[in-house]
């Protein structure tokens, strides 16, 4: 693992620039339209969400809640690009107003009617996080995970959830890094090399990433005020990393068995991902 970190920064700091890295061209998104459930099966790929990103992220968007003596029971939570339903849910059971959008019809579909299965009131629709079907000042709150550094403007999106989010209403959300450990574990281990890969090819772009400075001047010029940045780091030993991987890869281990092995937890390296939250001027 360490040779291999050391060999991507040296190919990394051979690039000139963000292209040398990745050519010009838009995310594959096409991989959140199956036909199947890939959210709530514990053995796709996107219940992983729930297993080892949900707990770090939730937890602290929760510890947020409490230390601002924020109303929960009965507020609106708008969750773009929600997806399954994962992180929508988790909100839903504090006692939120809970609505989600997403523009996959298929994985709409699935939150519903995960939603109605769990017996939980959570309004969906299909739609993207560049132009919300929502009027001005609709929500308490917004949240938007695993989504940023999968759209081409970051800027009309972060408008648009400052547009529906009321004055002083928090903003909570979850990226990626651009670094070269998030080029090295997420664009070249986690999708090209096939040794190892468990996503999609081009289901991240390198350089769609963005570093916490750009987000925090995204934030300001959109009248959110970023009040903190914490990271998501490995709450297991890193170094079994590529072990495990290679486990799923050779059919040995489902997302299941990596979900539950490959944990994360909130902690100060923001390397790789990072969360954080912001308020509403």
């Amino acid at each position: 693992m360490r040779n291999l970190s050391i060999m991507a920064q040296r190919s990394f700091s051979t690039a000139t620039s963000v292209s040398d890295l990745v050519s010009k061209k838009s995310t594959n998104n096409t991989v959140y339209d199956a036909d199947r459930d890939i959210w709530w099966d514990p053995d796709e790929l996107f219940f992983m969400l729930k297993t080892s990103v949900n707990p770090a992220r939730f937890s602290y968007f929760n510890r947020i809640l409490a230390a601002q003596d924020s109303v929960v029971r009965g507020a609106a939570l708008l969750d773009v690009g929600c997806g399954g339903g994962i992180l929508a849910e988790e909100f839903a059971e504090l006692g939120m107003n809970v609505t989600g959008i997403d523009p996959s019809a298929s994985a709409i579909a699935t939150a519903r009617r995960h939603a109605q299965q769990q017996g939980l009131s959570i309004d969906y629709y299909v739609g993207a996080g560049e132009k919300l079907p929502f009027a001005d000042a609709s929500f308490d709150y917004v949240s938007c995970c695993d989504v940023l550094e999968h759209v081409e403007d970051v800027n009309q999106v972060l408008s648009e959830i400052s547009r529906v989010l009321r004055p002083g209403g928090l903003f909570f959300y979850d990226t990626v890094n651009r670094t070269w450990l998030s080029w090295l574990f997420l664009i070249k281990i986690a999708q090209d090399l096939k040794r190892w890969a468990f996503m999609k090819p081009d289901q991240h772009l390198y350089e769609l990433f963005i570093k916490p400075a750009e987000l925090n001047r995204h934030l300001n010029a959109v009248g959110l005020t970023n009040q903190d940045v914490r990271g998501m780091v490995a709450d297991y030993n890193p170094l079994l990393t590529l072990h495990y991987l290679r486990k799923r890869a050779t059919g040995r281990w489902t997302f299941r068995h990596l979900g539950e092995r490959m944990k994360m937890r909130e902690g100060k390296d923001t390397s790789l991902c990072y969360m954080g939250w912001g308020r509403k001027k």
